[in-house]
Order: structure tokens, then C-alpha cells, then sequence
């Protein structure tokens, strides 16, 4: 084992598990990541969910206790879900103490049907909070064009958000525009800045995964020295957008009103692809105030063989910009992929969510009483 994770934790990188579990709460998994691997916060999606309802026993008297009162499949979902998701929470709760809120969070996600619906969006992200009911929770928000009004809203509100399903640069900075303008109206409203948090998951592997696809098609030496360098240039020059953000005068005046920076995560970081080091974006993605969130098999990964070698990020924007601009310049075009990342991204969540419904369904009979 090496020291890497301890030295990805002092470079200013929070590790936060992409993934959750009954089991993981009640074996004490999750509190020995936290006190082994330096774990520091959990995201979950409706894949994880349905993973983990789908392959354990550990959910079924909580499901025969619901099929007992005979409640919709949807409300069943919300109850297993939040349980979860309230549980872990406390149990990152002294990490959220110790860091003033910063990590120790938990994210859980608004119904991804909604993904183009912003009115109900800003209605779920307040009920999930409502129903969690603790202040280390982060709801977790599509960045679609209709989640983006949502994301201003749901801060206002004073409620912390995960911003998900990021791809683009563009529209990043949308997500970025869409966090302050919250804080500004969360301002007006009187709330205090200080208690409200934001990450914005911008996601890397599934960037390369669709752009080497592309380079295969063309086939040619040189589009297929660009292989596996999207993900790592479009992140890098993201991390240049969050620099320019939040050193602006726009943002100075929030920071010195007690509000929190918008850390970009970096999602989408278990390697697809074979022919690429399991840990590539964690090594590449090394920067100040960022947040790492990592399936359990690239986790242990990085803690047996991860190089840590400082910084990787900064000064790197010239050569990232290059690397897009010569895939662009082969006629694969940045602007098609992201949005057909993103309508994929809603589409299979929307998938595991509908998948979520019927297997949940199918155990809420099973478990139903007898009629009399």
C-alpha cells in the first residue's frame, strides 16, 4: 500500500465515495473508509440505488414493513432511499464538523424523469431535503438548460446542491452563473451564505469513452495519438473557468458576505477504458479545492499504486487547449459530443430509475400480505 491517498488529501482534493449501500452503513464499511482511506463524503445515483435494493437481503424489512402499509412504488423508493442516505449522513457527520461543512456530505438525487421540468425540480430538491432532514445532505441536480433556473432557485432556498451531468465548458460556466445568482438571491432573502454549499460534478471518463469512439471511426495515426486525452484536457480547462469565476468581483462580494466556493468534483473517474492506467483521472486531476469522487475498485486502486506527484492542473491550460482544438481540427466536434453525453447521461438514469421502479415494484409484492 502507499501513502497516496493521505497525499491526494493534502493537496487540497477531497475523496468522496461514488457509491452507497445498506450494507456498507450497517457492516461499518463506510465508517472504515472514512478512518482508513480518507473518505470524506458519498454520491450516490438511481444506478447505485437500484444496485444495491437490487443484489441484498438488507432491505427486506424495511420493503415488507412498506408492502405491509401499501404504499406507491414511488413513495417506497423515497423512504429506502432517504433511510440511506440519512444514515450515512450521520455518519459523516463529524467530518462535516470538522471541516465547517465542506465534506462530510451526502448527495442524493432528484428524480431524473424531471431532469426537463425546473418547477418540479426546485419542488423535489425541497422535498428531499425536507425528508433526509440533515444539513450534511447535497440534492443532486441534472445541469440541463431547465436544471439550471432550478440550481438558482434550490440555493435561494438555502439548500446545498450537488450539480450533476456536467459536460461542457459552456455549460459550466452556466452551472458556476447559476450558483452566484442563487447566492445573490439567498442574500436578499436574508439567509446566511455561510451554511449554503455547492460542488459542480463535471464529469471525465464518459468524455473519452465517446471521443475515442470517434478517433476508432477516423482510424488514421494521427487521431489516434489523441486517444485518451479529452477527458483529462476538457477537465483541466473547466478547473481554468473555476479559477477565472471565483476571482472575480462578482464573487468577492459573496465571499466576503461568508459565502463558499462552488468546488468542481470530478466525476466519471473509474477508467473504461483498458489500454489507460486505472488511476489516470485521479493522477491528472490533482488541483487545490477540488473534490475526487471515486468508485470503490479506482479507490483502492489509487491507495495500492496511485503516483501523487503534487499539482497537475495548473499550468497545464495551453497544452489541454491544444488537445481539444486538434480534435476539432479532425472534424470531431466538441459541441455534439457533450450533448449527446448529457441527453445519454439523463437517459440512463431515467433508465436506472424506471429499472429502480420495477424491481422495488416486484418486491413490494412479493413481500405484500395475504388479502383477507
Amino acid at each position: 500500500m502507499t501513502d497516496a491517498l493521505k497525499r491526494l488529501s493534502d493537496e487540497g482534493v477531497a475523496i468522496w465515495l461514488d457509491d452507497l449501500s445498506r450494507k456498507r452503513i450497517t457492516s461499518g464499511n463506510l465508517a472504515e473508509l472514512m478512518d482508513q482511506q480518507h473518505v470524506v463524503g458519498v454520491t450516490t445515483n438511481p444506478t447505485i440505488f437500484q444496485k444495491a435494493i437490487s443484489e441484498g437481503d438488507g432491505y427486506d424489512q424495511q420493503l415488507s414493513d412498506l408492502a405491509a402499509r401499501r404504499v406507491t412504488v414511488e413513495e417506497a423508493i423515497r423512504m429506502i432511499t432517504t433511510a440511506d442516505v440519512r444514515d450515512a449522513a450521520d455518519i459523516l457527520h463529524p467530518v462535516f464538523d470538522a471541516t465547517d461543512g465542506r465534506d462530510g456530505r451526502v448527495s442524493i438525487e432528484v428524480d431524473p424523469r424531471l431532469a426537463h421540468d425546473a418547477k418540479a425540480t426546485v419542488a423535489e430538491a425541497r422535498q428531499l431535503a425536507w425528508l433526509v432532514d440533515r444539513p450534511n445532505t447535497l440534492i443532486k441536480i441534472p445541469a440541463t438548460q431547465a436544471g439550471l433556473p432550478a440550481i438558482t432557485e434550490t440555493i435561494a432556498n438555502g439548500i446545498s446542491v450537488n450539480v450533476t451531468l456536467i459536460f461542457s465548458l459552456e455549460r459550466y460556466r452556466a452551472v458556476m452563473d447559476a450558483y452566484l445568482s442563487g447566492l445573490e438571491k439567498a442574500r436578499e432573502k436574508g439567509l446566511d451564505l455561510s451554511g449554503i454549499h455547492s460542488v459542480a460534478s463535471f464529469f471525465v471518463s464518459r468524455v473519452d469513452t465517446e471521443i475515442d469512439r470517434r478517433i476508432d471511426e477516423l482510424g488514421t495515426d494521427e487521431a489516434k495519438a489523441l486517444r485518451g486525452k479529452a477527458g483529462v484536457a476538457n477537465a483541466r480547462l473547466a478547473y481554468q473557468a473555476y479559477e477565472e469565476v471565483f476571482g472575480s468581483d462578482r464573487w468577492s462580494a459573496l465571499e466576503r458576505e461568508g459565502a463558499n466556493r462552488q468546488r468542481p468534483l470530478w466525476a466519471s473517474t473509474g477508467v473504461k477504458d483498458k489500454a489507460y492506467k486505472d488511476t489516470m483521472y485521479v493522477e491528472e486531476l490533482v488541483a487545490p479545492n477540488t473534490v475526487n469522487t471515486m468508485p470503490q475498485a479506482t479507490l483502492e486502486a489509487t491507495e495500492e499504486h496511485g503516483e501523487i506527484r503534487g499539482d497537475a492542473v495548473r499550468g497545464t491550460y495551453e497544452q489541454a487547449r491544444a488537445d481539444l482544438d486538434a480534435l476539432e481540427k479532425l472534424g470531431i466536434s466538441y459541441a455534439d459530443v457533450v450533448q449527446v453525453l448529457e441527453d445519454e447521461g439523463v437517459e440512463k438514469f431515467e433508465a436506472s430509475w424506471n429499472d429502480l421502479l420495477k424491481s422495488t415494484e416486484a418486491e413490494l409484492e412479493r413481500l405484500a400480505p395475504a388479502e383477507d
